[in-house]
């Protein structure tokens, strides 16, 4: 899932850039926010199918958290400011998921069946 999720919202931040691309990233106050948008969103799409596919997922992870890291600070802190920390708990719930989903697979790795382990049991 955690793959997935990166994929599809890489993807939505270019079928709807004003909304989830550069446009949101202008709104929160980013700086440069066409390029990191599509920056980000080039990340997302790129490291989601890595992890999918189970290929350097270790190393798409770990740039998967600084993604997540960076949205939970960006988008999250001024809710925790404003409405407090059980309002930016629940506004941020899948954020978190992301980011812990990202944190298991750095420690623990590719599964069984991807292109890591093959690789590695045949190299």
């Amino acid at each position: 899932m955690t793959g997935a999720v990166f994929l599809s919202e890489g993807m939505q931040k270019f079928l709807f850039p004003e909304t989830l691309g550069a446009g949101r990233f202008a709104k929160i106050g980013l700086p440069a926010a066409e390029f990191l948008a599509n920056f980000t969103g080039c990340f997302e799409i790129i490291c989601g199918i890595l992890v999918l596919i189970g290929l350097f997922v270790r190393a798409a992870c770990t740039a998967l958290i600084v993604i997540m890291i960076a949205a939970i600070a960006a988008t999250k802190t001024e809710i925790l400011i404003d409405k407090g920390f059980w309002k930016m708990l629940h506004e941020s719930r899948t954020d978190w998921a992301m980011l812990l989903g990202s944190i298991f697979l750095l420690i623990k790795g590719a599964g069984s069946w991807s292109l890591d382990k093959r690789w590695l049991n045949n190299g």
